[in-house]
């Protein structure tokens, strides 16, 4: 079953196509993570999906609604997390949560349970009745999701929430929105950091020119790329020889980095074994001091399908 449909988006903005017949499929309960480069059109699907913006073409439901027919209802079913911290820094965790929940019609009395419950949930408890202010960036990120679960809704959808935060704030959303999912809630994240996508999501879908260019799970789409090798060389000078042995048996020219003396090249899964490629290299008299056969990373799934570097801002 899927929570998340989406079929032929397009959205224009003057002369910029930000959607150029966008498909996507989320199923329910998953965590599905939407990569691509800057300006592929991200920001512009979880604009459409959360009804902040309407496509000129094209149609999408959440949770079964319509985004453009029944726009009240999808809000209704929808948890929303933007780039920036969106509470009030001047009142309290437990405060700004039970405005929020009064905001949603829970009577007073319900809303302090749910906010007391939430900042329990959320290992928030002894910061509750402080001000926002005091906070660090990721308490305050999780607090930006328990306002967003308030009314505890079936989808989350979260926009970069994790841009800005360091290694470990990071970590600590990223367990929040496991949890989450495996308590039921289907998740759509929009991310820059690869290694986010790679953690947490069921599903990754890449997004560049405005369409999809590649979907499955991170290891599906590993594998379809093929398999990496690795050649580190004693001489710098010995690269281009290398190359050629590789070239054997490589889909793609090899990239060499002179400066680690490191070649690397895409192979077809079971092309090669490490002692054969070792075996060749030893033939053309080339002295590796370190050959590895490996799956591909996200970052060169990425690459393969975008033509692009990293999004800008992520993690190495």
């Amino acid at each position: 079953m899927m929570t998340i449909e989406a079929a032929g988006l397009t959205k224009s903005f003057g002369s910029v196509k930000a959607l150029d017949g966008l498909d996507l499929a989320v199923a329910a309960g998953g965590v599905c993570a939407l990569l691509g480069p800057n300006g592929a059109g991200k920001t512009t699907a979880v604009r459409i999906l959360a009804t902040l913006t309407r496509p000129d073409a094209g149609r999408a439901t959440v949770a079964g609604y319509d985004v453009a027919r029944q726009p009240r209802l999808v809000r209704a079913s929808i948890g929303l997390v933007g780039q920036h911290a969106a509470v009030d820094d001047d009142l309290t965790g437990q405060e700004n949560l039970v405005i929020l929940g009064l905001m949603q019609h829970l009577g007073r009395r319900a809303a302090r349970l749910r906010a007391a419950a939430l900042l329990a949930e959320f290992e928030l408890a002894e910061a509750g009745g402080r001000l926002v202010r005091t906070w660090s960036g990721g308490m305050r990120r999780r607090l930006d999701l328990m306002a967003s679960l308030i009314i505890a809704p079936p989808v989350l959808i979260l926009d970069e929430p994790t841009t800005g935060l360091d290694p470990r704030s990071r970590a600590e959303i990223w367990s929040t929105v496991r949890g989450l999912a495996r308590g039921g809630t289907t998740v759509l994240l929009s991310t820059q950091y690869l290694a986010e996508a790679d953690e947490i999501a069921d599903t990754v879908v890449i997004i560049d020119g405005g369409y999809v260019v590649a979907q499955g799970s991170p290891d599906e789409l590993k594998d379809a790329i093929g398999t990496r090798v690795d050649i580190i060389l004693a001489d710098s000078g010995d690269l281009p020889a290398a190359a050629a042995v590789l070239a054997r048996w490589a889909t793609a020219a090899p990239s060499a980095d002179p400066d680690r003396r490191r070649l690397t090249a895409p192979v077809p899964a079971g092309a090669i074994s490490l002692p054969e490629l070792v075996r060749q290299l030893d033939a053309a008299g080339l002295q590796a001091e370190d050959v590895s056969v490996r799956r591909p990373t996200l970052d060169e799934v990425f690459l393969d399908r975008t033509g692009s570097a990293r999004p800008a801002g992520a993690a190495a």
